[in-house]
């Protein structure tokens, strides 16, 4: 049954808005799941800031071509259907894989990142980049170990000042008991 005019208009507003909204795109092959199944993947796949959509390829391409980037052709071909990945990569990512490898139901035929079309296996490779928490804690950890440096500098001096006064304080009191 073809589509309207006003539907075809309506998907690709929603396509490119998606598309904005997205630091990356998976491509899935769904091809054997049922409503169930895929509603269940949503749910799973909506915790982790995702939103999976089957989509109309020519659409979708017309979406990409609109938004300035890139087409990946191969991937917009047959039942496709896309995970549009919040800004979370990682975790986006490692939920549609969890599910699949649960299911054992659909396949990762490849990736959109920053322009670059990526393959199934790196798109799947995708699922081992840090979470965003991962990821600020790294950073936080890369700031404070210099600010921690500098202040055990400052106060090593003290310190040192410290045992040397309390070392002739024993000293004295050695003496005095003697």
């Amino acid at each position: 049954m073809a589509i309207t005019r006003e539907k075809k208009t309506e998907l690709l507003e929603t396509y490119k808005e998606r598309l904005q909204q997205s630091s990356a795109l998976v491509f899935t092959n769904y091809r054997g799941l049922s409503v169930s199944q895929l509603q269940s993947l949503r749910a799973k796949l909506n915790e982790a800031d995702t939103d999976f959509m089957v989509v109309k390829n020519s659409i979708l391409g017309l979406a990409l071509e609109q938004s300035e980037q890139s087409q990946p052709e191969s991937l917009l071909t047959g039942p496709t259907a896309v995970a549009f990945v919040g800004e979370d990569i990682g975790r986006g990512v490692t939920a549609l894989l969890d599910w699949i490898k649960a299911e054992r139901m659909g396949e990762i035929t490849g990736a959109l990142l920053g322009g670059s079309v990526l393959d199934a296996e790196r798109a799947e490779a995708l699922a081992e980049l840090p979470t965003k928490e991962e990821t600020l804690a790294l950073v936080l950890g890369a700031i404070s170990g210099p600010a921690r440096q500098v202040v055990q500098m400052i106060n090593a001096p003290n310190a040192s000042l410290a045992r040397v006064l309390n070392a002739y304080v024993e000293k004295r009191k050695e003496a005095e008991a003697a």
